[in-house]
């Protein structure tokens, strides 16, 4: 790759975003510096602007799905230190669940009509601005710790816990209820993305925790190529489009439903449950823990165009949580007299043809949202948690499956947290479990998702991470399991475009250069590669004609500098098409 013309580009298109960054938008959260951290997918990988492939190994602090509408224990703890804390044990994305009502009402500046009045001790976080004031607006709380967040080298990802804020939301299967329809879900999520198009700390969206349910229940999701309101694949590909809408730029979570028919044996989106899988034979329909369910994207994933921006994201517990047939436990929880199971078995009875097809055979990359569980002898005297916890852990870590632990916070009935109660102190027990799994170089130095901010206090940039050219994610693995891993690049043999005459075609969509409908920043970074010399970068004939937005013939840096003024704002999409056309 050659290098100074590579950064010569990217040096362009941080200016460029620079500019759009200064720009006011919805009186959004202070812009960042560059906007220089989106990330993308290529391929089974998530990269950034640079083709570098990253590692999401993140956390969960729930509150703003409840009825606190805070991250929760902050009226007894210091947000702001324990959003230090995170990132100091190398944290490097936040998950925060949150509610539609929420999105709403900070969408139509309605007042907090649940957030919890008492003695904060946290003067940042009150109006007089001393301990024991007046809580701030549930909003400008969390625009605080997105200010924190960026401050200390975290990125975020909201995730829509449930339609109507409530501490039981989750339970409700579907991303509608009866308060808040699908389009206002649709509505919400665009107004989001849109408020911080211009902040790149909010790196990515869940569109929905958990879609579950079954076909006797009445209420379900389902994964099918209709229109129906229950479809959850339909609503994903809406949910996506309005997000991108708001924020072109964001990574977009899938998570997959709970139970899937068995169509080979007659089965179809009407079969009870009483012949479900795991839960009883003969089996008619397979099973899953809530929203793990992905075996529908085998045939029907989500719609090409946004292929970019999509993670599939499912969930996975262990024997604490439910005892799952595939865990083969003896006795009652949560003293099991025996279990029997590892990765192996687990991966054939549930893992393999549920989700972890998905990385196995490099169709897409996935994010588990959620993992997690105690483990202590108190809680899980037999060891069957832990064992449990181990082996995906492990799994993750070999396979560079991006991650978000649950939880940050003590109070997860059925899982604890990272913290005990105090909110301080941390369970350094579950802490050692987890920091295997956690983005670190072979010098155990964690690695952040920012290009100009480490990661806490010990931690670094991902600029400083890939200094050294590295093209893979390095890892401290368990010593089970060592994942250390390089590729190699190649150089292209051409820059110049196969366009043939002045004449473009019809369909031409300039500044289009992978010719999937849409002109986002992956556009310019493949062109800024493809500049570079990256053969990996591969632009079809198609694509090198709208790519080509200066219309010399060919593709250059010029027409990467166009695109990215283009995404910034600076000039409209009728500027793309070249005087020449």
């Amino acid at each position: 790759m050659k290098g100074k013309r590579f950064l010569a580009v990217l040096s362009a298109a941080a200016m460029l975003l620079a500019q759009s960054a200064a720009m006011p938008l919805h009186n959004a959260a202070a812009a960042d510096d560059t906007c220089d951290d989106w990330l993308h997918v290529e391929g089974d990988k998530v990269v950034d602007l640079n083709g570098n492939e990253v590692w999401m190994t993140g956390v969960n602090w729930f509150g703003y799905n409840v009825g606190s509408q805070v991250f929760d224990g902050v009226w007894n703890s210091n947000l702001h230190e324990d959003l230090k804390a995170i990132a100091d044990h190398g944290f490097n994305l936040l998950r925060v669940p949150m509610s539609t009502q929420i999105l709403k009402q900070w969408k139509n500046k309605q007042p907090d009509p649940m957030i919890k009045v008492g003695e904060w001790e946290n003067p940042e976080l009150t109006l007089e601005g001393v301990a024991g004031g007046t809580p701030m607006y549930s909003f400008d709380v969390w625009n605080k710790a997105v200010e924190w967040c960026k401050e200390c080298g975290i990125k975020i990802m909201i995730d829509i816990h449930c339609a109507t804020t409530n501490a039981g939301g989750h339970t409700y299967p579907l991303w509608y209820d009866e308060s808040f329809s699908t389009n206002d879900w649709l509505t919400s999520l665009e107004w989001f993305c849109g408020y911080y198009k211009n902040d790149d700390t909010i790196l990515a969206v869940d569109l929905k925790n958990e879609p579950h349910g079954k076909p006797e229940e009445g209420k379900f999701a389902k994964w099918d190529e209709s229109k129906d309101e229950n479809n959850w694949k339909y609503a994903a590909e809406r949910g996506a489009e309005a997000c991108l809408s708001g924020n072109p730029n964001l990574l977009i979570m899938v998570e997959g439903i709970e139970c899937y028919p068995d169509f080979d044996k007659g089965a179809d989106w009407t079969t009870p449950s009483v012949d479900y899988a795991h839960y009883g034979e003969p089996s008619k329909v397979f099973g899953a823990w809530w929203g793990a369910n992905l075996r529908g994207v085998k045939k029907l994933p989500i719609d090409e165009k946004l292929k970019s921006h999509i993670v599939y994201s499912p969930h996975d517990y262990g024997p604490l949580v439910h005892p799952q047939s595939w865990f083969h436990l003896q006795g009652e929880s949560p003293n099991f007299s025996s279990y029997k199971f590892d990765r192996d078995s687990i991966m054939e009875e549930y893992w393999y043809d549920t989700w972890a097809y998905l990385c196995e055979e490099k169709i897409a990359p996935l994010l588990m949202g959620e993992w997690g569980g105690f483990t202590d002898d108190k809680h899980d005297p037999s060891g069957a948690n832990r064992a449990w916890l181990k082996v995906l852990r492990d799994y993750m870590i070999e396979k560079h499956i991006h991650h978000t632990f649950w939880c940050y916070n003590w109070n997860s009935g059925d899982t604890g947290g990272l913290v005990l109660e105090d909110m301080v102190t941390w369970d350094t027990e579950k802490y050692e479990l987890v920091k295997p799994s956690l983005w670190q170089d072979e010098n155990g130095v964690f690695i952040s998702l920012d290009h100009q901010i480490p990661i806490g206090v010990n931690g670094q940039s991902l600029s400083e991470y890939y200094g050294g050219g590295h093209t893979q994610p390095r890892t401290t693995a368990s010593s089970e399991n060592d994942t250390t891993t390089t590729t190699t690049t190649t150089t292209p043999d051409t820059t110049t475009s196969s366009k043939s005459s002045d004449e473009p075609p019809v369909n031409a969509l300039y500044g289009d250069a992978d010719c999937n409908g849409q002109i986002i920043i992956a556009d310019a970074v493949l062109m800024a590669r493809y500049c570079a010399e990256d053969k990996e970068a591969i632009i079809t004939a198609d694509g090198k004609i709208n790519a080509d937005v200066t219309g010399d013939g060919k593709i250059t840096n010029d027409d990467t500098a166009k695109v990215l003024s283009y995404l910034a704002g600076l000039i409209q999409k009728e500027d793309l098409i070249p005087v020449k056309a």
